[in-house]
């Protein structure tokens, strides 16, 4: 059984939960060919994502051509099931459906029936019942709070993909935390689709969640996956500033920098509430909070100055860590049809200079660490070298010695590229 997730961290942790959902019935995951079964977690938050989707799964058809392929999530919601079968799709199935591919799979091997089963139907606030015994990675895990989205940014089709918001229950949510905390995964990471909309079909909050888990014997970090900017009220912030786990890092996107672009992109914020937020954000949790982006360049009718004003809020928000990326027009929403369309030439440009921007963005954050002690969670290895992240989500990777899986505190004695080093 091959396992494979493409795109956001909700993707990775509905991944693992997969992962451990067949371990559970006996079945044995592996990283390679050969596989009696390979499933693909599919993304489409851009063209390119639809890509790597289709390319991942006629790579697994061609390893293993007698083996039962599996797309589930983004891309397989919205694929034409034709077009799945013609990639040798065998089960096609969509979001809020997943809890049900093991079953799925082991009916397909035992029967091998002709052509492409379908699973997708409509999404109503219902939880998709997936569970994580334990994480494959040593020391952290990543726990899905939340799925859908109720916000529909006028160039996104994650929210008909994804369906609408819904909330996992918080005792759910806690009982999970424990089994990891047990297993040794003393840092978590909350994911979701929009999770700054948690609680609001359930009548519970976000704040008592991260409050919940204060709680929660064993768990020494905690962190996030994106939060939406306009989400983040004052209780949720309390919430933040008292825990003791909440390690000072928060991936706000932000899109642009420009007013304009922002209403036509319907964000619901403007640059100046973003640069607000970030300004109350510091002054709760402190300069060193480390705050990364997501950036869109060349949206429909973004003008040389809009894109100078992105660039420009970088410097002024203190940005770090920045997911940089071309508009990409999606099919069915509004921004496909706008006038204004930006041609390839000027975006590639403009991808070029965003990404110079996030690199001295990032090397300019990784410099306020010089000098100063950072606790490092030891992850793996990367080109050859130990590699792991501090509590701020900055890279770390040590001149010499080997570390893995394990939690150190080390002095930052230079920084490249925006990675910390202690040579």
């Amino acid at each position: 059984m091959l396992i494979q997730a493409l795109g956001c961290r909700t993707n990775l942790a509905e991944a693992e939960a997969l992962s451990c959902e067949f371990e559970r019935c006996g079945a044995s995951v592996v990283d390679e060919a050969p596989f009696d079964a390979a499933i693909v977690v599919t993304c489409s938050v851009t063209a390119i994502a639809d890509r790597k989707s289709r390319q991942l799964l006629h790579r697994f058809r061609r390893e293993c051509p007698d083996a039962c392929l599996v797309a589930c999530g983004c891309w397989a919601q919205g694929a034409a099931e034709k077009n799945a079968a013609k990639i040798g799709v065998n089960l096609l199935i969509g979001n809020r459906y997943k809890s049900e591919i093991p079953g799925l799979v082991a009916l397909w091997l035992s029967s091998r029936p002709e052509g492409i089963a379908t699973m997708r139907g409509r999404m109503g606030r219902h939880w998709d019942e997936l569970r994580l015994e334990q994480s494959p990675y040593y020391g952290r895990a990543f726990i899905k709070v939340q799925d859908g989205c109720d916000h529909n940014c006028s160039y996104c089709v994650v929210p008909a993909r994804r369906g609408p918001s819904v909330s996992r229950p918080v005792a759910d949510i806690l009982a999970e935390a424990r089994r990891c905390a047990e297993k040794g995964q003393y840092e978590l990471i909350l994911t979701g689709v929009h999770l700054g909309l948690f609680g609001r079909d359930s009548g519970e909050s976000f704040a008592e969640l991260i409050r919940a888990l204060g709680q929660v014997g064993g768990v020494s970090r905690l962190r996030f996956g994106s939060l939406e900017p306009f989400c983040i009220g004052d209780d949720l912030l309390e919430a933040l500033a008292e825990s003791k786990i909440f390690c000072r890092h928060l991936h706000l996107p932000v899109q642009s920098g420009d007013d304009g672009v922002l209403a036509r992109m319907r964000r619901g914020h403007t640059a100046a509430d973003y640069l607000d937020l970030v300004a109350r954000l510091r002054r709760a949790l402190g300069e060193d909070l480390h705050i990364s982006t997501d950036v869109m360049c060349a949206f429909p009718q973004e003008s040389e100055a809009a894109f100078g004003n992105t660039l420009s809020l970088l410097e002024k928000a203190r940005i770090g860590r920045v997911h940089a990326f071309r508009y990409s027009p999606r099919p069915g929403t509004p921004a496909a049809v706008m006038p204004g369309q930006i041609d390839r030439d000027t975006a590639l440009d403009r991808m070029a200079r965003l990404k110079a921007a996030a690199s001295a963005s990032l090397q300019r954050e990784a410099e306020r660490w010089g000098g100063r002690e950072v606790e490092v969670l030891f992850e793996g290895e990367k080109r050859g070298r130990s590699q792991g992240y501090t509590r701020e989500y900055l890279e770390f990777r040590p001149g010499a010695g080997t570390f893995y899986n394990e939690l150190r505190r080390i002095t930052v004695k230079s920084i490249k590229n925006g990675i910390l080093t202690d040579e």
